[in-house]
């Protein structure tokens, strides 16, 4: 693939995420709490996710390769349940641009020191000031959004 597809695909994925924000969030407001709304929402991704295996038959992973995850590795989950729960219960009362330009920024500012670290798996790159200037101009960008 070519890298502007793939720009496009994860530029894609991004605005996927917006919406999956609000149809939680719709959800949440439907079943009267936050939790069961995203046990639903991720139970049919589950769902699909099995489907899309079996479909593809992809092979399932022996026990030894499963046990030789490092502990890390099955954080994903539990950050995943947070990070979807924090916000369908932030969404209405920040609104989808202040919300998504505060997750974005938080993305990057991590993502620049795990990169720097080389940690949880990513490849070092080191902290440079163009990085620097980067999680600044996003910063200042959340600040405009946000109406401060």
């Amino acid at each position: 693939m070519t890298t502007w597809l793939l720009l496009a695909i994860a530029f894609g994925v991004g605005a996927l995420i917006t919406v999956q924000i609000g149809t939680n969030t719709r959800l949440k407001e439907a079943l009267g709490d936050a939790v069961p709304a995203v046990i639903i929402s991720s139970l049919l991704g589950v769902v699909i996710l099995v489907g899309v295996t079996l479909l593809g038959r992809t092979p399932w992973p022996s026990a030894t390769r499963i046990a030789g995850a490092p502990w890390w590795a099955w954080l994903g989950g539990l950050l995943g349940a947070v990070y979807a729960v924090a916000t369908v219960l932030l969404a209405r009362r920040l609104g989808a641009a202040t919300l998504t330009a505060l997750v974005v920024t938080g993305q990057l500012v991590c993502s620049v020191v795990l990169d720097h670290f080389g940690a949880v798996g990513f490849t070092e790159h080191a902290l440079s000031g163009g990085r620097v200037v980067g999680c600044l101009l996003m910063i200042a960008g959340f600040v405009l959004i946000s109406r401060f």
